[in-house]
């Protein structure tokens, strides 16, 4: 694969993972105006969106601007290498904050438990193979000499 497709492809994942993540804080804000699950919930505003991942106004509110920035960081290489690390380790420490009881709501603000591991580390997982491997590997050919 060309150093170019390589810029591509890492452009293309940020864009892809930032319409995921627009369209899952809105599908929750709008599971948490109409759904079932709402009712269950002591709290006004918790729900799961797509009935799979519990979510609150906080979870979905960050996800649409997590989504908004995976869209605008498409439009640079650096841009998209910058989203990509850090979704990366924010999403991996998430991910390992879901699994403990005691900081599986993010100290009562939003759930990250339940669904929302496994998919915080699959993203989490994409995210760094993207920011930095895939990043690593062109880094090097652009500083490295032509033989």
């Amino acid at each position: 694969m060309n150093q170019q497709s390589e810029i591509v492809n890492i452009r293309y994942a940020a864009l892809v993972v930032g319409v995921v993540m627009l369209f899952l804080g809105l599908a929750g804000f709008l599971a948490s105006a109409t759904s079932e699950y709402a009712a269950a919930y002591p709290q006004p505003g918790y729900s799961y969106a797509l009935g799979l991942f519990p979510t609150n106004y906080f979870h979905n509110a960050i996800g649409i601007l997590t989504g908004l920035w995976g869209i605008a960081a498409f439009t640079s290489l650096g841009g998209s290498i910058s989203f990509h690390r850090a979704f990366a380790i924010v999403y991996g420490i998430q991910a390992v904050l879901g699994l403990l009881p005691f900081t599986n709501t993010f100290f009562g603000t939003m759930p990250l438990y339940g669904n929302n591991v496994w998919f915080s580390i699959l993203l989490a997982g994409v995210t760094y193979y993207y920011g930095f491997m895939k990043s690593g590997s062109i880094t090097q050919k652009l500083v490295s000499p032509q033989t």
